[in-house]
């Protein structure tokens, strides 16, 4: 395992201490279950997808599912069929 420093305001460092000496465990154990309990923080959005966010349905014409139904849509239209000469 790791050592990691950290800074923590005095009323946390307390809450920790008051906890751990009411479990009987140390303060490590302590900060290690809290760390693991915190929700995740979300990914953010990529600076690419940052870039294009307006322009996400902006095309006209196009079916509002279309990521999700790709395949009958080309088939549908008639994409990747040979043409007559």
């Amino acid at each position: 395992m790791k050592t990691l420093t950290v800074r923590l305001p005095e009323p946390l460092v307390a809450e920790i201490d008051a906890e751990s000496r009411g479990r009987g465990c140390s303060k490590s154990d302590i900060i290690r279950e809290r760390l693991q309990r915190a929700p995740r923080p979300a990914r953010r959005q990529s600076a690419a997808l940052d870039a294009i966010a307006d322009l996400i349905g902006s095309v006209d014409g196009l079916p509002a599912d279309l990521s999700a139904r790709k395949k009958q849509y080309l088939k549908a239209t008639g994409y990747g069929q040979k043409r007559g000469r």
